[in-house]
């Protein structure tokens, strides 16, 4: 396996037919909703979704648009769509429990 495979989100694929599924929306749907009708393809949107291949930045932008999240919760293993990141970072100690502990040193 290539190196470039072991670089992707493992959980990516999942998340983005999650949010898909969350809407009700069919994978030609989403694409209109997305507003790639026309540039992107069902097969396409299959593919992202069963873990082939990793969408462009503006695809994953509009993905966690729709689901009223931050592309991090997208592309983060360790988090999940539709949560805040803050309150996720608290709990598993990542950088907002840093930028916070280290605030309150500088005061």
């Amino acid at each position: 396996m290539g190196t470039a495979r072991q670089l992707r989100p493992k959980r990516l694929g999942e998340k983005l037919a999650s949010i898909r599924r969350r809407l009700k929306l069919s994978q030609n749907e989403i694409i209109g909703r997305m507003g790639f009708a026309g540039v992107l393809f069902r097969e396409e949107i299959s593919s992202f979704e069963r873990d082939v291949r990793v969408p462009p930045p503006l695809v994953l932008l509009e993905y966690a648009r729709l689901a009223k999240t931050n592309v991090d919760n997208l592309l983060d293993d360790a988090l999940e769509v539709g949560r805040s990141n803050e309150r996720l970072n608290k709990s598993v100690g990542g950088p907002a429990t840093r930028q916070a502990s280290s605030g309150a040193r500088k005061k």
